[in-house]
């Protein structure tokens, strides 16, 4: 939660103004954070952010599906600005993660299920150096409603350390179970909107990574995100202004049911339970298109 806050600080008080598309922002480049994922779960505390939103836009991206009625139809408008009048958005981040589609040396169409193939491979060899998902597809960025803002990220398994365990505490060892080895993701996203965009991306990241873990035999470690172009909408200062005096408050803490899941259709919302989030109340602000 403090490494949020300092973003917020950061942005506002050494931001350049710049004019861009869609508003004014005070902006800066290039900043990195990282997120223990053993003992809690990294949902911004200082104001509610709506969880379900974010576990059902993942659900969807994991669907492969690019259509934004199949995410209203879970009560979920949060792609509205960009979608088409039927529901499309072009090949966005569901098709590129599991259908990225192309062209070999041989002139033959391929199709890639990325975020399978990186299952399988933290299954087969999870020392693997390309444990990586793209969805910054060159040759398809002008068939998107809008261009991905957090464009790859990758996966790192590592057998558990004896420090790992004294840091765990003995209620996460115990939940651990046959698991042997800690799973950490780095993300790289181009475009941070620190007002609205990023309490989103991380908390769906670690998401995502809690997911990974329960598919792979792991137990989620830490996820770091690392942004390109950070920004604050210069309207979205007066509610940044409120939030960062609030005091923080404890974070909570993610479970999966389980429900035997061994393929990423078989999760659900409903298998996603936040214990202890109380957060402060919800802080509106406005998406800038």
């Amino acid at each position: 939660m403090r490494a949020y806050l300092d973003l917020i600080d950061r942005v506002r008080y050494h931001g350049e103004r710049v004019t861009g598309r869609n508003g004014e922002t005070l902006s800066v480049f290039s900043h990195n954070m990282s997120f223990p994922l053993f003992r809690s779960f990294p949902l911004v505390t200082t104001k509610k952010v709506h969880f379900k939103s974010i576990a059902e836009e993942l659900l969807w991206f994991v669907s492969g599906s690019t259509n934004n009625g199949d995410l209203r139809k879970k009560g979920v408008t949060i792609w509205d600005e960009w979608a088409g009048p039927d529901g499309e958005l072009g090949p966005i981040y569901g098709k590129q993660w599991r259908n990225w589609d192309s062209l070999n040396e041989h002139g033959q169409h391929t199709v890639v299920d990325q975020l399978e193939a990186a299952r399988n491979t933290l299954i087969t060899d999870p020392s693997s150096r390309r444990i990586i998902v793209s969805a910054w597809n060159a040759g398809q960025i002008p068939d998107m409603a809008l261009p991905p803002c957090h464009l790859l990220f990758q996966f790192y398994s590592r057998p558990f350390s004896d420090w790992d365990y004294r840091l765990m505490g003995p209620e996460v060892q115990d939940s651990l179970g046959d698991s042997a080895r800690g799973l950490q993701c780095q993300v790289y996203q181009r475009s941070a909107d620190v007002g609205l965009g990023v309490p989103f991306n991380i908390a769906s990241y670690a998401l995502l990574t809690a997911m990974m873990a329960k598919l792979t035999n792991h137990h989620p470690m830490a996820l770091h995100m690392t942004f390109g172009d950070v920004h604050v909408y210069t309207d979205h200062l007066p509610a940044l202004l409120a939030q960062t005096g609030r005091v923080p408050k404890q974070l909570p803490k993610l479970r999966i049911e389980d429900r035997g899941q061994s393929k990423w259709e078989d999760f659900r919302y409903e298998d996603f339970v936040l214990e202890g989030y109380d957060p402060h109340p919800p802080i509106k602000m406005e998406v800038s298109a």
